[in-house]
């Protein structure tokens, strides 16, 4: 059978599949207190309405729209040794949009209103709701990396090269909605009109430079991950590439921080408050300072890795190097531009967000569910990748 994969392996992925159920489970055990008790059981109040999950589907959203950067050089320049990865890049944005939209009906506190975003079937706030916008741009990018993974392992298994007359149109429509996800994400945050953090037109392509930097960082963990347990060819020089296209991505992400902190200290107007709390603390109020600081060092550090060769082509300090990168990307962007937002609150107060075990536990669960979906994939197309078993005629 198709799935027969899954339940078949060696002592380590026994242990890491019972590790992440035990996680899953115990996420579940807290999300039903939390359809029960309602959201009255996190730490988000009227001050602070958006926390952990939000914050997590911010970042995850990223993940997924990154698979883009290995689709390009493998699909439409034909670079072979990025070419045999993609498909791998590709499972991981369709494992992320997954999460995505499970994290977007944790948020909404009753599971069953979550039908009101989708078009014809619920009530519809569209074109005004830009939360229906970013439903329909994930969606509509998960039937895309699916159409384009099934339609490469299907020509795999024939042992027929794919027609780029068939995988160019797909690849089109891709681009432009791979980076329509975070565009749509950023307009979420720019509506706000109460939020001056937010009201900057530079969060879209900031929020695309962090995106290709975290997931970027994150495949070139697991293509190791892969290449170690079972044996296929992803060469170094894969690898090698993945890093240098992602230096870009690092200094551009740079460099858009450092736009944001001269117009700030610059124009030094009364909307300096939020960085000031962010990377100083506004008196007492110091929660987020030491988060932030090190999101900023850990950033710095893994541009450095990722600049010099001679660190990069050492996969103990490349591996290093995309460790700190995948932590500075999800403090800055999964807690530090989130939270933020609402410090001072419109009424110049100051409240602090302080999450709940129940809302990690819930987050440690969409993790490791995300690691269980990508896992399983990972096993159920193996034998195609490796030309092993008609997987077809179990159909």
């Amino acid at each position: 059978m198709i799935f027969s994969p899954v339940f078949s392996g060696g002592k380590w992925y026994f242990i890491w599949m019972g590790f992440l159920l035990f996680l899953f489970f115990l996420g579940l055990y807290s999300y039903s207190n939390q359809i029960i008790d309602g959201l009255i059981i996190t730490g988000m109040r009227d001050q602070i309405s958006w926390g952990l999950y939000v914050g997590n589907f911010t970042f995850l959203a990223g993940i997924a729209s990154a698979a883009v950067y290995l689709v390009i050089p493998a699909y439409l320049y034909q670079f072979k040794p990025v070419k045999e990865i993609a498909l791998f890049a590709e499972l991981l944005a369709i494992t992320a949009l997954i999460l995505c939209v499970l994290l977007i009906i944790i948020d909404l506190g009753k599971p069953f209103v979550f039908w009101h975003l989708i078009p014809i079937i619920g009530n519809v706030n569209f074109p005004h709701s830009v939360l229906v916008w970013h439903f329909i741009v994930i969606m509509g990018y998960l039937m895309i990396n699916i159409g384009a993974v099934f339609y490469v392992l299907y020509n795999k298994y024939k042992n027929k090269e794919y027609k780029m007359s068939v995988l160019l149109p797909i690849i089109v429509f891709s681009l432009p909605w791979a980076f329509g996800i975070h565009t749509v994400t950023a307009f979420i945050f720019n509506g706000l009109n109460a939020r001056p953090y937010w009201n900057t037109a530079v969060i879209a392509p900031k929020f695309i430079a962090s995106a290709l930097c975290a997931g970027s960082s994150l495949m070139i963990i697991i293509l190791q991950v892969i290449r170690k347990f079972y044996k296929i060819k992803i060469t170094d020089e894969a690898i090698d590439k993945l890093a240098e296209l992602a230096i870009y991505a690092i200094a551009f992400h740079l460099f858009l921080f450092a736009a944001e902190i001269f117009k700030e200290y610059y124009s030094d107007t009364k909307h300096i408050a939020t960085i000031e709390y962010l990377y100083y603390g506004l008196g007492e109020h110091k929660k987020l300072v030491f988060f932030m600081r090190l999101a900023l060092l850990l950033n710095i550090l893994s541009f450095v890795i990722f600049l010099f060769p001679q660190f990069r082509k050492k996969l103990k300090i490349l591996n290093i190097g995309c460790l700190f990168l995948f932590a500075g990307v999800y403090l800055e962007k999964g807690i530090g531009f989130v939270i933020p937002g609402f410090i001072p609150g419109a009424m110049g107060e100051i409240h602090e967000y302080n999450a709940t075990l129940h809302e990690y536990f819930i987050v440690a669960g969409i993790w490791a569910l995300g690691a269980i979906i990508y896992t399983f994939l990972i096993k159920i197309i193996m034998p195609i990748y490796q030309d092993k078993v008609n997987i077809i005629k179990n159909w």
